[in-house]
């Protein structure tokens, strides 16, 4: 019997990656133990349980960015951070250590290697984190959900996607997804999304432009989050949600797609070979630039800055495109041709191959 400690959270970019592993692991070994490792204040604290894992929470301890006091508590606190999970390592007799970056990566990887334990990286960003960058100098297991990824060992395994998602049948559930959102059935549909959360600029700019969207002949399914300032513009064939939790049947209706560049958003579309705007959430460290670039260079994506992803470019360009149904075509193709769909079963069989050598 192996047993697993998954490490990561904070985001759906972490915890969902890390929930699909742990899926599958325990599909395919019944006697195997699966241990996550998060904090209290990330989305594992509510996501894992809801699965059915068990949730081991360490404190939150972020690197320092700047000298101030925080900066000198740091050490100490992080140091007690590996003590803690070198305990839960040795006292839970743990396998393996798979981490999928974030705040507990770190320290999870650091009391591996002074237990002696392999350790598995999952690195989902075009762009490495600083916590799976660390950890690949202590391993030659380093999976990545994109292609020429800058971390050391990294093998191409794609993104470990939820089920839901890495089985869907888009036409035999598109009846469904009609149904769910009630959308009409022979209207093509474009799937607004910003995240969980939404993004305001997506969100004011669809919303601007809605008569025309709707006047060429689209049904728009805009996923606000849960934090959206947009009034719902009252048109047919305009659907405003503020939430979605089953965006499979998201998926299953689209056509098209406007969103962020998440890497999840990305590997999901280009899994299932729906083609997109990209509009790169410009705060951060400018992964989602990187993220986009397999799927604009091979023509199934077209990126905006999020300057200008404005009414105007709406009404004008963004129109105009999915008025060319035959250039979506090709674009769904050029998507698909870069999406991996059994990124999930590429990420365990790297999980084992660690174990076993």
């Amino acid at each position: 019997m192996t047993t697993y400690l998954l490490a990561g959270g904070g985001t759906a970019g972490h915890v969902n990656p890390l929930l699909a592993v742990a899926d599958r692991i325990r599909s395919i070994e019944a006697d195997a133990t699966v241990l996550v490792l998060g904090t209290a204040e990330g989305l594992e604290a509510r996501l894992v349980p809801a699965r059915g894992y068990e949730l081991i929470v360490v404190p939150r301890v972020p690197f320092p960015r700047r000298a101030n006091r925080a900066a000198l508590d740091f050490l100490p606190r992080f140091n007690a951070a590996v003590r803690r999970v070198a305990t839960i390592i040795r006292s839970r007799k743990v396998d393996v250590v798979v981490g999928f970056g974030g705040y507990v990566s770190t320290p999870a990887y650091l009391a591996a290697r002074r237990a002696g334990v392999p350790i598995v990286i999952h690195e989902a960003n075009a762009k490495p984190g600083l916590a799976n960058k660390l950890g690949a100098r202590l391993t030659r297991h380093v999976g990545v959900a994109f292609a020429g990824t800058p971390i050391r060992h990294a093998r191409f395994v794609g993104m470990p996607l939820r089920p839901e998602i890495e089985h869907l049948d888009r036409a035999a559930s598109r009846p469904d997804a009609a149904a769910f959102f009630g959308l009409v059935p022979e209207r093509p549909v474009l799937l607004v999304t910003g995240g969980s959360l939404g993004a305001r600029k997506l969100n004011a700019t669809l919303v601007a432009a809605a008569r025309d969207l709707v006047a060429a002949g689209w049904q728009v399914l805009h996923i606000t989050g849960s934090k959206a300032e947009v009034t719902d513009p009252q048109l047919p064939n305009y659907h405003l949600v503020a939430y979605c939790d089953r965006m499979d049947l998201a998926l299953a209706a689209a056509d098209f797609a406007v969103t962020r560049a998440g890497a999840a958003t990305v590997s999901e579309l280009c899994a299932l070979g729906i083609p997109a705007v990209y509009v790169p959430y410009p705060v951060g460290n400018g992964e989602q630039r990187f993220n986009a670039a397999p799927v604009l260079a091979a023509g199934g994506g077209v990126l905006v800055d999020d300057k200008d992803f404005v009414p105007a470019f709406v009404q004008g360009e963004l129109v105009t495109l999915l008025g060319d149904r035959a250039r979506l075509a090709a674009m769904g193709i050029a998507a698909a041709s870069v999406g991996v769909l059994d990124g999930t079963a590429q990420m365990v069989d790297l999980i084992h191959e660690a174990v076993t050598t």
